[in-house]
């Protein structure tokens, strides 16, 4: 799957986020905007980041390091992207969104078999470093936490115990919102980004 070409990728985003109407744009991705000081205050990741407009740079609320340009893209995605739709509280997989089931197979590489792989022998911890995220435990499969990634870009992340016959298994579940809110090549990369985050929380 060819995932975005980063920097490319980030002078668009930040030419499209310059000319949003960011009002409109704060509205309809749920985040708070400063209008006296040009500043949009993003909750990512169990993290709040401020983006300036209309020049799109990006730095921790906290200050300190730097944000990484994988980062970077995704948030300024968000906010010129998400749509006037609210969460439809309905479950799709990756291959459900559009062009989604052609790059399953290069996705479950890249997703879904790192979170087995980190996770899949103590879910419980899956579980533990979501919530550290703010997420909420579900009842999907026998482990299941549901991340608010962005305001209105919840994914959830599930693990089925292994037995003496198969090893544990999993997926990542998106709301069948989500095609309203961000690009199909931005939700190949958040899985990923958030098992990082949930794997640093946990110690391992």
């Amino acid at each position: 799957m060819a995932l975005i070409n980063l920097n490319p990728a980030h002078d668009k985003a930040r030419a499209e986020f310059s000319v949003i109407s960011p009002l409109d744009a704060a509205r309809r991705a749920a985040v708070r905007y400063d209008q006296d000081k040009g500043i949009f205050r993003v909750p990512f990741l169990g993290r709040e980041y401020l983006v300036s407009f209309p020049d799109g740079e990006i730095t921790l609320d906290e200050g300190g390091e730097d944000v990484p340009l994988t980062e970077r893209v995704c948030i300024l995605h968000y906010l010129v992207r998400a749509g006037d739709v609210g969460l439809a509280g309905r479950y799709v997989t990756f291959k459900d969104l559009p062009n989604g089931s052609i790059y399953v197979g290069p996705f479950n590489n890249r997703a879904v078999r790192p979170l087995v792989s980190v996770f899949g022998s103590r879910p419980e911890m899956l579980v533990m470093a979501g919530e550290k995220l703010g997420g909420t435990r579900v009842d999907v499969g026998d482990w299941a936490v549901t991340v608010g990634v962005f305001p209105k870009v919840p994914i959830t992340f599930v693990i089925w115990e292994g037995d003496d016959e198969f090893p544990p298994s999993g997926n990542i579940l998106y709301d069948a919102s989500a095609p309203y809110h961000l690009e199909t090549e931005d939700y190949a990369l958040l899985p990923g980004l958030t098992i990082f985050a949930m794997k640093k929380l946990a110690g391992l």
